[in-house]
């Protein structure tokens, strides 16, 4: 069988390379409808589905034997040493969700295959549901609803505290990753303080964004909502402390929408449960709490199931951006959405 070579002079009109998909089943069915398939084998020479959910089958191997380019997706396995073994030809990985810290290890960067990732369009819902609840929060929209549904009778029209409102309050944003940065973009619009804290982005850039930079404990202190957009490493593990949960403001909402690590969970606990903070998250740790934890029932505190990332006809844009990365590859033009190795690490 003929094979198309993957580098980014490839000229346009060589035969089309080799494809496979590799994910989970639920998430190929998800994510890559039957149009965005259609694409994909129009672009190359597909193997049809299902998905290879596990590279050690025998299928797996006869597939893997002669694939130039692998389109991943959530519940994709490791691609390691041993598969890339049984993938001689393997040059190009396109990835359909966010971080592919998951499955591309070290040794795909060795060999030097390229890899895409469509994290920048995963970003975009997750800054959308961040938006709507930094609003909703400023605004007190829950704990009205909360009273309102008790007394089954409206509160004087201004029940709302002097400070309850998103004229002029403070947002912090911890992080300047993808989707800091767009919660930041969202925001402008709106007239808010924005801070900013991650130790990789200078005053200059901070305000470049449409921020301010500060240190960790002035975002905490002087913030009425603070978002969490910090991925997960051993360095941010309990990053938000008991320390800076202690200095949030008198009813201050934490949002946390990156990892459930990244936050001092029992912590918050004791702080939700006193009745001295909000939050809103969407993710935990662990990422499904017992049945029994005390975040349930908390009226302080909205738990929602990670929903902020792409779902419904949001997961159509990670198609559509993995279909563009394909065609794009195929005729040698590169990768938009290309992930260096150094940054693979600090994708969320």
């Amino acid at each position: 069988m003929q094979t198309a070579h993957a580098s980014p002079g490839r000229p346009a009109d060589t035969v089309r390379p080799r494809a496979a998909l590799a994910m989970a089943p639920e998430a190929a069915d998800g994510v890559l409808d039957a149009a965005a398939l259609a694409a994909l084998a129009e672009l190359t020479d597909l193997v049809p589905p299902p998905a290879l959910a596990d590279f050690t089958t025998e299928r797996a191997r006869r597939v893997l034997a002669d694939t130039e380019l692998l389109i991943t997706g959530w519940g994709c396995p490791p691609i390691d040493e041993r598969v890339l073994a049984a993938a001689p030809r393997l040059r190009a990985i396109v990835h359909t969700a966010g971080s592919v810290r998951g499955h591309v290890g070290a040794a795909c960067w060795r060999r030097g295959i390229e890899v895409s990732s469509a994290a920048r369009a995963n970003a975009l819902p997750v800054a959308e549901y961040t938006l709507a609840m930094i609003l909703l929060a400023n605004k007190g929209v829950l704990e009205s609803a909360r009273a309102y549904r008790a007394a089954r009778a409206r509160e004087h029209w201004q029940y709302a505290g002097p400070e309850q409102g998103n004229y002029q309050r403070t947002v912090g944003i911890l992080s300047a990753s993808l989707t800091g940065r767009r919660v930041i973009e969202l925001l402008r619009p709106h007239d808010l303080h924005v801070l900013l804290y991650d130790p990789y982005v200078s005053a200059e850039q901070a305000a470049a964004l449409g921020a301010r930079a500060v240190d960790l404990p002035e975002l905490f202190a002087a913030s009425d909502v603070v978002s969490v957009h910090t991925p997960l490493l051993p360095e941010t593990r309990g990053l938000v402390s008991r320390e800076l949960l202690a200095a949030l403001r008198p009813d201050a909402t934490l949002i946390n929408t990156a990892r459930g690590a990244v936050v001092d969970q029992p912590a918050l606990t004791e702080a939700l449960l006193a009745g001295r903070v909000r939050a809103v998250l969407d993710v935990t740790e662990p990422d499904q709490l017992p049945p029994d934890h005390p975040l349930w029932t908390c009226e302080n505190a909205l738990l929602t199931p990670h929903i902020a990332g792409s779902q419904g006809t949001e997961l159509r844009r990670l198609a559509a951006v993995a279909v563009d990365e394909v065609r794009r590859w195929a005729r040698g033009e590169g990768f938009a959405h290309a992930v260096p190795p150094e940054r693979a690490a600090y994708l969320a």
